[in-house]
């Protein structure tokens, strides 16, 4: 049986998520990728992390429907032992100020970038935690610098959750920190992904990139970097915070 680390991943084959499946696949673990509905986008991540020696299983699943993370975890279990998740899948679904944001998209934000945030959560706790058989691990949540900063004017419904994901990681660390967990957060500011054109301004990372204090947008590899130390034993006595890859903000 293999003791290659074994990593889940929501939202794990495009953005910040494929930047990270790589990054962790060229650190040696393997990895179950979930993913929602780019097909094409899910199996070139698959080829890309299985280029870099790690065994890779795409799951196709909605992380906001009842049983979706259920069905990705078991499906990770018939892998291996799960040692660390990486919950990033999340959206911004448009820009707007919260008066003009429809109901709906605040319900779907919430449910997506809050609540199965926090079932994901539950699901690694049952999946690493030693009372439940596991052997430890790390969590590591993706938050954004919006939850701190509000978004006004963009997508304030996005930053009350993402406020909440970092709300949950000091919560949570502390409680399971006996069961061998380390639970962690990662809030990178704007960063160049599809996420910009999903909530339909292409050119944002561009436009606010040049307004950070480095004066760029930031790459996804820049924060799978720092999802992956966070994740190895160089972090082991980092738990219950968040940091920042904002190039400033």
């Amino acid at each position: 049986m293999s003791h290659r680390p074994l990593s889940v991943i929501t939202g794990g084959t495009r953005g910040i998520g494929a930047a990270t499946a790589l990054r962790l696949a060229l650190a040696g673990h393997d990895l179950v990728l979930g993913y929602r509905e780019d097909t094409e986008a899910a199996e070139e991540c698959r080829l890309a992390v299985e280029d870099a020696g790690a065994g890779c299983q795409l799951v196709r699943v909605d992380v906001t429907e009842p049983g979706g993370i259920d069905r990705l975890f078991a499906r990770a279990a018939e892998h291996g032992t799960v040692t660390g998740v990486v919950n990033c899948a999340g959206a911004t679904f448009r820009l707007a100020t919260l008066a003009e944001t429809p109901v709906h998209v605040i319900h779907d934000s919430v449910a997506l970038n809050l609540s199965a945030a926090l079932l994901c959560a539950r699901a690694a706790v049952h999946a690493m935690g030693t009372t439940y058989g596991g052997r430890g691990g790390v969590l590591v949540n993706l938050s954004s610098v919006a939850a701190s900063l509000g978004a006004p004017g963009e997508y304030v419904h996005y930053a009350a959750a993402k406020a909440g994901v970092e709300a949950l990681t000091v919560g949570l660390a502390q409680e399971v920190a006996a069961e061998g967990i380390r639970v962690v957060a990662v809030a990178p500011g704007i960063i160049r992904t599809g996420i910009h054109a999903d909530a339909g301004d292409a050119g944002r990372a561009e436009r606010v990139g040049a307004q950070v204090p480095l004066g760029r947008a930031g790459e996804p590899a820049e924060v799978a970097d720092a999802i992956a130390w966070l994740m190895s034993a160089e972090a082991s006595y980092v738990t219950g915070t968040t940091l920042r890859v904002g190039g400033g903000r």
